[in-house]
């Protein structure tokens, strides 16, 4: 059974849940123990291509696939034949196969994929070595690896981070540091930035600038500020919101934010498969208010096909507001690599 995100993972302040940040402290001591020791101890294979790494240093929430569809899209616009890999989270399909989104569901590849494969060729595998390797025979000259700084199979040739850019409240997206299952950290804050070439700061769309203390803890990395914009207004009249992603009230703000008549919301936990009983329910609130339903392009592509046609899809981009610098990045780091490949080939 999923379970939704604790709150209280997202404040520094620790007299949030003080019992159940004390429970799970020895269980935080060994995921991080384990992480460490299977980082330290991999030998990262080079797939033959450049590999650009999106991933977090928090368990989930972060905004990682709209920076990887970005990524993508800058690469490609770049004349670079790049290509996304992902291990497939939620899909039942082991791979390597490359996302084909006529013939595969969320069920078997995973939601994040099937949106990634909207924009560019896409690719799932458990093993990533073997994905990495499927992807540049098909042709790709540059990968983008969703999800995996902490899986150290692959030689990186960037590595980026994600960062939720909002700490208005009590919210801070590393809570007071601590390790899951006790914090929402994957590593040490300090472990993660060690393998770190640049940070994204990714913003709500109503957030007008990155706080200063929040940009000063990544010290002398190079720092990219980003937004989630709307790619489409919010459907018009009375709304019922609903997502299942890891921090499901940031849709809720951003849907607020849009100018969306919102009369309620419904939170599920990440990744989470809807039952009919959960349609009912959406279906009950909305008859409540004589309103739609509108959710985002991630929950979207997990929903049987007959809801599709009664629930709207709510997308969303993500944009560098340097884009110039940060394609400046990514040459930088690819271009040398692409040109010793192409002299070996």
């Amino acid at each position: 059974m999923k379970l939704n995100t604790p709150r209280w993972w997202y404040s520094r302040d620790r007299r949030h849940a003080p019992v159940a940040r004390l429970l799970l402290k020895p269980a935080s001591w060994i995921w991080a123990g384990v992480t460490a020791r299977r980082i330290a101890r991999a030998t990262p294979v080079d797939p033959g291509a450049p590999v650009v790494s999106v991933g977090n240093l928090t368990v989930g929430g972060s905004g990682k696939t709209p920076i990887a569809r970005e990524v993508l899209r800058l690469l490609r616009a770049q004349g670079v034949e790049a290509a996304a890999l992902s291990r497939g989270y939620g899909g039942t399909l082991d791979g390597p196969v490359q996302v084909n989104l006529a013939i595969h569901t969320a069920a078997e590849v995973g939601d994040e994929p099937l949106m990634l494969a909207a924009d560019a060729p896409a690719w799932i595998a458990r093993d990533r070595v073997a994905g990495a390797k499927a992807a540049v025979a098909a042709g790709a000259e540059a990968l983008v690896l969703d999800d995996a700084h902490q899986n150290p199979a692959l030689k990186k040739t960037l590595s980026l981070i994600v960062v939720d850019g909002e700490t208005r409240g009590d919210e801070w997206p590393f809570g007071d540091g601590s390790v899951f299952p006790s914090g929402p950290m994957r590593e040490p804050l300090k472990a993660g930035l060690a393998r770190t070439d640049a940070v994204i700061i990714l913003l709500p769309a109503d957030l007008a600038e990155a706080d200063p203390e929040l940009v000063e803890t990544f010290g002398d990395l190079p720092v990219f500020i980003a937004r989630l914009e709307p790619a489409a207004a919010p459907p018009t009249g009375p709304q019922v919101g609903f997502a299942g992603i890891a921090k499901p009230w940031k849709v809720e703000r951003s849907l607020i934010a849009a100018g969306c008549d919102l009369k309620d919301f419904v939170p599920f936990p990440d990744h989470a498969e809807l039952s009919e009983r959960d349609f009912a329910f959406l279906n009950e609130r909305a008859a409540l208010f004589d309103a739609g339903l509108v959710t985002t392009e991630k929950d979207w592509v997990r929903l049987p096909p007959p809801w599709r046609d009664r629930i709207v899809a709510w997308p969303v981009v993500a944009k560098f507001g340097d884009e110039e610098g940060f394609v400046g990045l990514l040459t930088s780091f690819l271009l040398p690599l692409r040109e010793k490949v192409a002299a070996e080939g």
